[in-house]
């Protein structure tokens, strides 16, 4: 079966319904939209989720989406500057954790997303699912998922922008029209990062330039019949260093180099149609998506890598209208291709079936259940399963807790290696076996919230490379790599004014001969809280992060890295109702924070802005 078929198949299907009344719209604060094959009530999920709000990202002086992931648990966040930045969940790999853009793969091809000078200007929320996902978005969710909602706006005309100004310059506009039926929305934004010297030599800065537009629009184009799509393009200028292989010390590692840049491109793109027949009872969705990565450096050849995918899914309510109902079904059909341009053979497909139940009992119990099976045409099929369980007691206390396996595909350098050495077709993919457990506590008589969850992870099947005479080539390894630790994260309404945050994980990760995985912290701690202030005019804000337990590899040997702490500021005024004055200052105490081996960090940075809405 190829995407066509898919598609041709899904199209008869929507076309063979008859109309009825539309269904409720969801309403983004009040359910995960990530959380399965369909969005779920918060109340009712099972499984560990982070959520960052418009809200959030506002107050606390955000402006890149790595320093909003930095203060969520169960998240590792390593970068070697602006430019490069790896996420890390619960101990997984880089290529572990999948990113989305409006729910469609960032990154084309077999590669992770590398969070570059990310904008968080004109993001509605980010969601962060940890542990195994791949039931529902397939390879590369084997530790976890985020999910980057862009802004949509509200019914009306909506026209916003901001400019900011100090240690770099971003700016960004937002336009909207939307009625009761549906709308267009057009974003804009820019980014100019003078950076400062990765190598710590005292050389030239590593700036990075980086420009964003996001097109979308939703339509109902009858009571039972939506369409919409989604548009997406950023063009990136960035620059680094060059390393000493041979450096024994972390000071000479990185060489200041001022001819080395790269160009990036990102375009992501979907299309959708939802179709609603039997009163809301049975719903269809069909998508078709597309990524498209570019890469040069030094003005050399480009790398292009994409990744196409067809999406068909039908939900069915079994005791009524699928947005409300407590038992519900879902099925999902994709069809998955990626290729790159660096190599002809370099490609993948795969088609999958995966499918979902959801049910809400009277009892307080909600369960989510899934399972997926993946026909890969390369390497060996896969099949993985989830499961999510919701239990909320009379006081108000909720446990939670989910189980599940997730995959990560073979890579195409190991299938096809040509390069001195021999790729290995029969490869199959890595697997990561996961389990945690939670409660979620009211505190101070419901003026806040601790979440507490307990999570183990085992990695197999892991893909290494081994000597042959001659070459190389790749094989799954024997052993395991096992995780675990705790999250907690708190939220409390300390008085009218005061809002306080915690987050914190405690880590082991460790490979199957038992020694330390690297960039994974033991300890990660972050405190903040926010005060209304000027007379309920504006807000002062402060987040706190410490570090700790930290190793990368260095001089051929695993070397510890030292902890650090850091604390960001922030503060808004609101000058008039439509123009707002905003400050922020960036690593305050101008504090050492190495996450990466040899690479220096920023030192303290100062922004102020303005931010107008029409």
């Amino acid at each position: 079966m190829n995407r066509f078929t898919v598609l041709a198949a899904s199209a008869g299907l929507l076309s063979l319904s008859a109309p009825v009344a539309a269904q409720e719209t969801f309403v983004l604060d009040e359910i995960i939209v990530t959380g399965g094959l369909s969005p779920i009530a918060a109340e009712k999920y099972g499984r560990a989720v982070s959520v960052v709000t418009a809200e959030d990202i506002e107050e606390r002086g955000i402006t890149t989406v790595q320093d909003a992931l930095r203060a969520l648990p169960g998240v590792s966040v390593n970068g070697t500057g602006t430019s490069d930045t790896q996420i890390r969940i619960r101990g997984g790999e880089g290529n572990h954790t999948l990113v989305l853009i409006d729910g469609i793969a960032a990154a084309g091809g077999d590669g992770e997303y590398i969070f570059s000078g990310l904008e968080t200007a004109n993001i509605e929320r980010i969601e962060v699912l940890r542990g195994p996902q791949s039931v529902y978005y397939g390879s590369n969710a084997s530790a976890g998922v985020i999910n980057i909602i862009t802004r949509k706006g509200s019914e009306g005309t909506t026209l916003n922008g901001s400019l900011e100004v100090g240690s770099g310059t971003t700016a960004s506009t937002f336009v909207a029209r939307r009625d009761a039926r549906g709308g267009v929305s057009l974003a804009l934004s820019h980014m100019d990062d003078p950076g400062f010297d990765l190598s710590g030599d005292g050389g030239e800065k590593d700036g990075l330039t980086r420009s964003t537009a996001i097109l979308s629009g939703d339509y109902q184009a009858t009571d039972a019949l939506k369409l919409g799509f989604t548009l997406r393009r950023s063009e990136e200028r960035y620059e680094y260093d060059s390393d000493n292989w041979m450096a024994t010390d972390a000071e000479s590692y990185i060489v200041d180099d001022p001819t080395q840049y790269a160009n990036r491109d990102e375009l992501t793109a979907g299309v959708f149609g939802e179709y609603s027949m039997m009163e809301g009872r049975l719903t269809h969705r069909l998508a078709v998506e597309t990524t498209q990565n570019r890469l040069k450096n030094n003005g050399g050849a480009t790398t292009k890598t994409t990744t196409d995918a067809v999406k068909y899914r039908l939900s069915y309510g079994i005791d009524g209208a699928v947005d409300q109902a407590d038992q519900l079904l879902n099925l999902l059909l994709e069809h998955r291709e990626d290729d790159s341009t660096l190599d002809p053979a370099y490609g993948r497909a795969a088609t999958s079936v995966a499918l979902e139940y959801r049910g809400s009992f009277a009892s307080g119990l909600d369960v989510q259940a899934g399972a997926r099976f993946d026909d890969n045409d390369v390497f060996k099929d896969a099949t993985t399963w989830n499961l999510g369980l919701s239990y909320l007691l009379d006081n108000g206390v909720r446990l939670h807790g989910s189980a599940g396996e997730g995959v990560v595909n073979p890579a195409y350098f190991e299938l096809y290696d040509s390069y001195g050495g021999t790729g290995n077709p029969d490869l199959q993919p890595e697997r990561n076996l996961s389990f945690d457990l939670g409660v979620e506590l009211p505190i101070f008589g419901d003026r806040g919230t601790v979440d507490v969850t307990l999570f183990k992870e085992r990695l197999t099947d892991e893909i290494t490379a081994v000597s042959t005479d001659p070459g190389y080539t790749y094989i799954n390894q024997t052993g395991n790599s096992d995780r675990r630790g705790v999250e907690i994260a708190g939220a409390l309404e300390a008085t009218d004014a005061l809002s306080l945050r915690l987050g914190y994980t405690y880590l082991e990760a460790k490979n199957p001969d038992n020694s330390v995985e690297i960039r994974r912290p033991r300890h990660e701690l972050t405190l903040g809280g926010t005060l209304d202030a000027f007379g309920g005019r504006g807000a002062v804000s402060a987040d706190l992060r410490h570090v700790a337990g930290n190793y990368d590899w260095g001089s051929n040997q695993t070397v510890k890295l030292p902890s650090f702490t850091t604390v960001n500021v922030a503060a808004h005024y609101d000058l008039t109702d439509r123009v707002q004055l905003t400050g922020r200052v960036e690593n305050l105490f101008d504090a050492e924070a190495t996450e990466v081996w040899g690479y220096a960090t920023r030192g303290r940075a100062v922004y102020v802005g303005l931010n107008a809405q029409f």
